[in-house]
């Protein structure tokens, strides 16, 4: 019985941290620049989920972000002449080089997160009914 729980707890914790990266790619869409100030825009981040979460006792069922990446998708290029961070000469002259996060792509990744976070907190809700309607029967 306390799999269940231990498995959507593992499954919550996955979503939080798929929404608080979904958070980072919305808030850096327009950076330009490096945190050295070189011009380098910022590069749109991916959870990778792995089934399992560690334990002393070894893996056991649930999830867990197995590490996020880079997606390694092109920059996206806007003509901004007058841009600071603009190209200066050669075929892409007048353009700056945006990050590679599409903003409506973020908030349907963000609505799936948060479904799926609430299925689970609905699947915990269920399975601490039944266990209390367990305990009232056998009581």
């Amino acid at each position: 019985m306390f799999g269940i729980f231990d498995t959507s707890t593992s499954a919550l914790v996955a979503q939080r941290a798929h929404m608080d990266v979904i958070a980072g790619n919305i808030a850096n869409k327009d950076v330009t620049r490096d945190a050295d100030g070189n011009p380098n825009p910022y590069r749109r981040k991916v959870p990778l989920f792995s089934p399992g979460r560690v334990t002393a006792e070894g893996l056991r069922p649930g999830v867990r972000v197995d590490r996020i990446v880079e997606d390694p998708a092109p920059f996206q290029l806007r003509f901004e002449p007058t841009h600071p961070d603009a190209v200066r000469s050669g075929p892409q002259a007048g353009y700056v080089r945006m990050p590679n996060v599409d903003y409506h792509t973020e908030m349907v990744n963000l609505m799936l997160a948060q479904r799926a976070y609430e299925a689970n907190v609905s699947v915990i809700q269920v399975s601490k009914s039944v266990a209390q309607s367990s305990l009232r029967l056998i009581a």
